[in-house]
């Protein structure tokens, strides 16, 4: 089982099938919450949904296209981050992430950005990371604007949010800006 701890309090962990249950209870009490701004939420009503989520992450592993992890804080699954794609021949990265409700101003989603950044960058040798975000999901915004991500433009009409089409802030940063700080 790969785990990698980010400090004391935080860990990551590859998303498993023993994790199904206590996913998808976190995305049904964070259903409200998370729907602002994930699209996912509709089709993700029941047990099996997430399952099936998970099966395809951990397809997409195996065959090294993604990785997708849980977020451990205090022992306890808070929320679900990691690379959503890996273009290996661009050698970038794009990283996606979602906290449970409640578990937002602690400091985790930056911690585990910047976990993933260093990762992407140390063990996987990608040359770029990308963090795409609504224009309008501030919080969202703020992981990669404290890590000192560029903001490299918006993309308009970006994705479809159950009734209406949000522009995405694209974030990027280069292995050797990264490198320097």
């Amino acid at each position: 089982m790969f785990i990698h701890k980010i400090n004391e309090d935080l860990s990551l962990k590859l998303i498993d099938l023993r994790d199904s249950k206590s996913v998808f209870e976190l995305t049904d009490k964070s259903r409200e919450h998370l729907r602002e701004w994930l699209p996912w939420l509709d089709v993700t009503t029941k047990l099996e949904d997430t399952t099936e989520f998970i099966k395809g992450s951990m397809k997409g592993f195996a065959e090294n296209k993604s990785l997708t992890s849980v977020i451990l804080f205090k022992g306890e699954i808070v929320g679900i981050a990691g690379y959503n794609n890996i273009n290996w021949s661009n050698k970038t990265a794009y990283i996606g992430y979602w906290l449970g409700k409640g578990y937002q101003g602690h400091g985790i989603m930056t911690a585990v950005a910047k976990t993933l950044t260093d990762y992407a960058f140390d063990e996987l040798g990608l040359n770029k990371v990308e963090i795409r975000a609504a224009v309008g999901n501030k919080k969202s915004r703020a992981i990669p604007e404290r890590l000192n991500y560029v903001n490299e433009g918006c993309i308009r009409q970006a994705e479809w949010l159950y009734d209406h089409y949000v522009d995405h802030v694209v974030y990027g940063m280069l292995a050797e800006e990264w490198k320097g700080k």
